[in-house]
């Protein structure tokens, strides 16, 4: 029994969902997602909450149940409010800038690092080293996050590198001069 995918989903103000042949379209004041349902998962409207249904009992609907529900939410969390990420980036001449439709990081390589932007994201840089990634989906979101992050992720012997705001990286011990 899936406890999410059972759980209505409350509709915000100015969101509307519409379903048709199990493609459920979110529009909102930030733009506009989709997202194709999976064969047997089932979708209810009734006064500003949306329900997942799925059609029987089987291991894989049940699985898909859950996911299917959790996907519409963040759909329509991200057409209403949107999603955010904030990276920093820590070391002594690190930093970032928006190039065009890219972004320029210099991290201690011999070339600089130019990652594009994908469309519907905008991304903000501030004091050099502080990177946010604004967009209304999710997974996008995330996604060029973590691409960036892992450009040069933290390391934990100084801590230099590419972090999420407020990620703990746990710190090592350097050399220690035995006698």
């Amino acid at each position: 029994m899936s406890r999410v995918g059972l759980k209505p989903i409350t509709l915000p103000e100015k969101v509307t969902v519409t379903e048709a042949n199990g493609l459920v379209a979110v529009e909102g004041p930030k733009g506009k997602l989709d997202f194709q349902l999976p064969q047997g998962i089932g979708f209810e409207q009734e006064e500003g909450t949306v329900t997942i249904t799925r059609a029987n009992e089987s291991r894989q609907l049940r699985a898909l149940h859950g996911t299917a529900r959790s996907l519409v939410n963040n759909m329509i969390i991200g057409v209403s409010a949107g999603y955010t990420k904030d990276l920093e980036i820590i070391g002594v001449g690190f930093r970032a800038k928006v190039a065009g439709k890219a972004l320029d990081l210099s991290i201690g390589k011999s070339h600089p690092v130019l990652h594009p932007i994908p469309e519907g994201l905008t991304v903000t840089v501030t004091e050099n080293t502080k990177v946010k990634v604004e967009g209304i989906d999710k997974q996008e979101v995330g996604q060029f996050a973590a691409e960036v992050r892992a450009y040069y992720k933290p390391e934990p012997y100084k801590g230099k590198g590419i972090r999420y705001v407020g990620e703990y990286v746990r710190r090592k011990a350097g050399k220690s001069v035995g006698k």
